[in-house]
């Protein structure tokens, strides 16, 4: 797949789409919107031709995004991984998000913040490695190694979690406390946050609904915003029909508030949306 480092500028701050994977989807893409109409997946097939291949299945990207600004360096998501991260149950793993690192000219030791939207596999990948998992294009990583064999990838970073998606672990992914959060805090890499957080750049805004504690990242300079969305929105429908049910949320309601609340804007602001699973990274809402 290509490595290109797609670029969009906000003001002064530069927020940058680094790819890590794309491949199908594991399950229908009808049984995920169950309540998508004909003429609706028409429409989302026209505004994202990309993301329906030619046996009909919805064909997803998994993308982090990197946000540069004054005062800092902040990863927003950490994609599905190295080989033998959690997410190789169902995404295209390896994933080649240290290619992108290195394209975009960015080493993982200078990253100083490291946003996790959620706790899906697919965002969290490469979020803690083994010592073997990390390629050489990765560049210098240096940092604690926990009694697990693990240790952040992003040495110098404080991972961002929000407290209510923690609290959720075990409910959304057990799995994750060995391989993801227990190592980061044995590192004393993570900080969990109660709700919207001023960040280095932009902030964290709670948007609740596919998973309990999902947060997106919001990067603004007078009335241009942009939104780095998580899953907030995972398919070119929820853009077109924010009221639609996505079958992997954890409350429905909840999720579709989010996402009326997050599209909805001021006249005369410019939305920008950073989506990690649309074919384009860039989109104008």
């Amino acid at each position: 797949m290509s490595l290109s480092v797609p670029r969009l500028w906000i003001g002064s701050t530069e927020i940058i789409a680094l790819a890590d994977g794309e491949g199908p989807f594991f399950s229908p893409r009808a049984e995920a919107f169950p309540e998508a109409t004909a003429a609706q997946w028409a429409e989302a097939d026209r505004y994202d031709p990309g993301s329906v291949d030619a046996e009909g299945r919805w064909r997803l990207q998994f993308r982090a995004y990197a946000i540069r600004g004054d005062k800092g360096l902040t990863v927003v998501d950490a994609g599905i991984g190295p080989a033998d991260s959690p997410a190789g149950s169902w995404a295209p793993v390896p994933g080649v998000l240290p290619e992108s690192l290195a394209a975009a000219g960015i080493d993982p030791a200078e990253v100083d913040t490291v946003v996790l939207t959620h706790l899906h596999t697919d965002h969290v990948g490469w979020a803690v490695v083994t010592e073997a998992a990390v390629p050489s294009a990765g560049g210098t990583v240096d940092g604690n190694t926990s009694t697990s064999g693990r240790r952040p990838y992003f040495p110098n970073a404080e991972y961002l979690l929000q407290r209510a998606e923690f609290d959720a672990l075990d409910a959304l992914n057990p799995q994750l406390r060995e391989t993801l959060t227990d190592p980061l805090a044995a590192a004393g890499r993570l900080r969990l946050l109660d709700g919207d957080t001023p960040l280095r750049a932009g902030r964290a805004v709670a948007t609740p609904g596919h998973t309990p504690g999902h947060q997106s990242v919001l990067v603004a300079d007078g009335r241009e915003l942009a939104l780095v969305t998580g899953d907030l929105l995972v398919h070119a429908l929820q853009l077109l029909h924010p009221e639609l049910a996505y079958a992997h949320e954890s409350d429905f309601e909840q999720a579709r508030h989010s996402r009326e609340r997050m599209l909805g804007r001021e006249t005369g602001t410019t939305l920008h949306l950073a989506t990690p699973h649309l074919t384009e990274p860039f989109l104008s809402a």
